[in-house]
């Protein structure tokens, strides 16, 4: 249990309240828009858990709600991420953290990685990304994160 505990740990920088910028860059997978929003990062459930809640509104896009859960998985010794949105989406995916303050995360199901990385004191840059023809990837989404 204590190895398990000490893994949630690495989410530590990413815990506490936010206030949300959303940047989406027209792309292969839309159009352009922007948006703010809140969130809150918090381990539940003797601290195996780390919750994630947001609200936002975007211009284009409207408002929309999400939970997220993450949680080490001993037996694939990999963190997992399960996603549920309003709307009734929900995705799964598997993470890791590449170096301190950065968590990067593969969606299943599809070619979307998403990475949150510690910018500096209260501040991550959260950044969706895909791969393009020809190599290298073209950002979806970029959401700046400041803590309350």
């Amino acid at each position: 249990m204590e190895n398990e505990l000490v893994r949630m740990d690495k989410f530590d920088f990413l815990l506490g309240n936010w206030k949300l910028e959303y940047r989406v860059p027209e792309s292969s997978s839309g159009e352009a828009d922007t948006g703010t929003g809140e969130a809150t990062m918090q381990r539940t459930l003797g601290g195996r858990y780390v919750f994630f809640d947001y609200h936002a509104v975007l211009a284009r896009s409207g408002e929309g709600s999400a939970h997220g859960v993450f949680a080490w998985d001993r037996a694939a010794k990999i963190y997992r991420y399960w996603w549920f949105e309003e709307s009734g989406n929900f995705l799964t995916a598997s993470c890791d953290f590449i170096a301190d303050g950065v968590l990067r995360m593969n969606w299943h199901d599809t070619l979307l990685v998403q990475t949150f990385g510690k910018q500096g004191p209260g501040r991550v840059l959260l950044r969706m990304e895909r791969p393009v023809a020809g190599g290298g990837h073209e950002v979806i989404m970029e959401v700046r994160m400041t803590r309350k």
